[in-house]
């Protein structure tokens, strides 16, 4: 019976380690924390959202341009089969209205208990606090609290995550021993750096609803939140790539009134009324978007209509790595085949330490849950 190592116990581990396990693999995981899944847990806390129940185009549109071997990994096991997955684990769900799918609990950790559960029934072994640190000779290295051990299986698969979320144990730091084969690293589905004046003090915290938000020609219709930083939110990660990459970024305050609408309700005498009553009056503006209109703004141009659809918003750039919700980057598909390492050919990379970015919304669990699939099944092919 041919034996595999799995290091890093995230969602992409642990599905690889179910796959390998139920082929009749002897299988072991290692990770570097006390505990599995610790960045999958942190991602329950505001109810996991597992996948986006949608067509499959719409599905494969959201993580964009991707590799050929990881876009089979997301349309063989995609939104259906991670449903019907999860039922397995007798973890009830329910769609959103969005389409998102989260378990009824909204909680990650029954999903993690009964995954686990799982695991061990197939005889998969855990060792928690083993950092790897590379290879010896063909073995992989780890430092344990027993002291210095080395492994030497049949089969490996990295799923050590990407280089966001530090304190949960996705440092990147991994990529030293695989330098050659590594893009830089970049912060994705973060927030912006923007430099308020003090009267926006009184928004903090508060969403802005109601808007489109643009990157260039890339377009969200979700909410964003002003923070003391700046901006962040489902809208902005929306299209945080694109910011990322450099486009600009403006606000259209009213997207579903053509800027003629709003003119015509803005030319409307308004007497002594102050102009924020006016807009709030006549447009329904809440404090928020009025706040943002008059932060960037000013000077008011005398037709207010084409500021309002296209308000551009001066940002400092992303907020750091540690701080995003996921990273970019990492281990590039030229040094693979499919989900093998060319330089190390019983090695297969598996979930977010690979070089592609998808945004939230079920996107990114669903990603790293079909990569760790896909590995596993070379991995036994092989």
């Amino acid at each position: 019976m041919k034996d595999a190592l799995i290091i890093g116990a995230g969602p992409a581990g642990l599905m690889a380690a179910e796959v390998l396990a139920a082929a009749g693999m002897t299988v072991t995981i290692v990770d570097a924390m006390p505990s599995v899944g610790r960045k999958f847990l942190m991602a329950g806390k505001s109810g996991l959202n597992l996948t986006k129940n949608e067509d499959p185009d719409s599905f494969l549109a959201a993580f964009g341009d991707i590799s050929g071997a990881m876009r089979d990994a997301v349309t063989a096991f995609g939104p259906v089969e991670i449903m019907a997955w999860a039922d397995g684990l007798g973890q009830p769900l329910f769609t959103g209205s969005t389409g998102r799918v989260f378990p009824k609990s909204m909680k990650a950790s029954p999903l993690l208990r009964a995954w686990m559960a799982r695991l061990t029934d197939l005889g998969v072994t855990l060792q928690t606090r083993w950092r790897w640190t590379g290879w010896e000779d063909g073995q992989a290295v780890f430092d344990t609290p027993s002291g210095r051990t080395t492994l030497n299986p049949s089969r490996t698969i990295l799923a050590l995550g990407g280089a966001s979320w530090s304190r949960l144990g996705s440092n990147g730091e991994w990529a030293k021993y695989l330098t050659d084969d590594v893009a830089p690293f970049a912060p994705a589905n973060m927030g912006f750096v923007v430099d308020w004046s003090t009267h926006m003090a009184p928004h903090f915290g508060k969403p802005i609803k109601s808007v489109a938000l643009y990157a260039g020609d890339t377009v969200s219709r979700g909410e964003a939140v002003i923070s003391a930083q700046g901006l962040e939110g489902g809208g902005i990660y929306a299209i945080s790539r694109a910011l990322r990459e450099g486009a600009a970024l403006r606000i259209d305050l009213m997207p579903d009134w053509p800027v003629s609408k709003i003119a015509a309700a803005l030319s409307r005498p308004r007497g002594k009324t102050s102009l924020s009553n006016h807009l709030r009056k006549t447009l329904r503006l809440d404090p928020q978007r009025i706040a943002l209109l008059s932060e960037f703004g000013r000077p008011f141009p005398d037709d207010l209509a084409p500021l309002i659809k296209a308000l551009p918003i001066p940002h400092n750039g992303p907020r750091p790595i540690d701080q995003a919700i996921s990273s970019a980057g990492g281990v590039m598909f030229s040094a693979l085949d499919g989900f093998m390492l060319k330089s190390h050919p019983t090695v297969f990379v598996a979930g977010e330490m690979l070089d592609w970015e998808a945004p939230t919304g079920g996107y990114l669990i669903s990603g790293c849950l079909a990569s760790g699939r896909a590995a596993a099944l070379q991995a036994i092919a092989g």
